[in-house]
């Protein structure tokens, strides 16, 4: 097992230089200068230009740049803001306990529905809580994320009263549970179909007629060799999911105004705020790989057959 993790974790290293460097590549080719529109439509002297892109390091080549922030965030350094010269560390430290809140309400709502539901529509399969349960994940998986944050927000918000239309108190659990839903709106319906999917095919294999043959108690077969076994394909995609929940936070943090880096890197495109961007971006995925390897390590867990060397 110990092998198995230093070989994965060495290399995430490639794919973590090569997922920043496209980022960062994005970034920094795309047309307008950052720095000339700090003045807007005023006119600007071009030495004052020049003298803050030396300050920056906007000056030099593309390769010396990315090498820079490299090196920098082995320090953890991620970078300036280039409108407010505010460390991109700060801007992180500030927002991203939000979005984490919001992720995590969004990913145990995802978890708990999800695998709830598909486990209910696949012990009826074919019947009609099953098709009633596909019909609404195909509505879920059809319904843009944005159209879906409108919806609630206009049904929940302004027609029912229930909750806020938008979030005052981004700390606060409460006003999350909203936003938290829209973000998991998409998550759910796959996780409900993988789920569904995986324990009616589980369901007629030979070893769960082996232990209701053997007289176990139901519960006893559902909850400990089915739904076990069910689990490896969901727990792939949840894995995976962490990050996506993270990035979609963009559409759902602007629709219900969550402080978050969602809200962050919307700003920060806008200002063309290219340093920040990055910075949020690697922590994705990091994110990501992080969750990635958490993942193959549940496998085990999960199936007792199966074995890292």
């Amino acid at each position: 097992m110990g092998r198995y993790v230093a070989r994965r974790l060495l290399q995430m290293i490639p794919v973590f230089i090569g997922s920043t460097l496209l980022i960062f590549c994005m970034m920094y080719v795309l047309p307008g200068d950052p720095v000339r529109a700090l003045w807007g439509e005023q006119s600007a002297d071009p030495a004052q230009i020049a003298a803050l892109k030396h300050q920056l390091g906007l000056d030099l080549p593309l390769w010396h740049q990315y090498w820079n922030y490299l090196t920098g965030l082995l320090q953890g350094d991620f970078g300036t803001q280039i409108a407010t010269q505010r460390p991109v560390a700060d801007v992180i430290a500030q927002a991203f306990p939000v979005t984490i809140r919001l992720t995590l309400f969004a990913f145990v709502f995802t978890v708990v529905a999800g695998i709830l539901l598909g486990l209910v529509a696949g012990l009826r399969a074919d019947k009609l809580l099953d098709r009633v349960v596909l019909v609404f994940t195909l509505l879920l998986i059809s319904v843009p994320s944005f159209v879906l944050g409108f919806l609630f927000q206009y049904i929940f918000a302004f027609q029912l009263g229930w909750v806020t239309p938008t979030v005052q108190d981004s700390e606060a659990w409460g006003q999350l549970l909203l936003p938290a839903i829209v973000l998991a709106g998409l998550s759910l319906a796959y996780v409900t179909r993988l789920t569904r999917t995986s324990v009616a095919e589980n369901l007629r294999a030979d070893y769960i007629r082996t232990a209701i043959a053997k007289g176990l108690p139901r519960r006893r077969v559902v909850g400990v060799h089915l739904l076990r076994n069910s689990l490896i394909p969901v727990v792939t995609f949840l894995g995976t999911d962490v990050g996506s929940l993270m990035a979609g936070a963009v559409v759902t943090e602007g629709i219900f105004n969550v402080q978050g880096i969602g809200n962050a890197i919307f700003e920060a495109l806008n200002r063309r705020e290219g340093s920040t961007v990055v910075g949020i971006v690697t922590l994705i995925v990091i994110v990501y790989l992080v969750a990635s390897l958490i993942v193959d390590l549940l496998y085990a867990v999960l199936d007792p057959r199966i074995r890292y060397a």
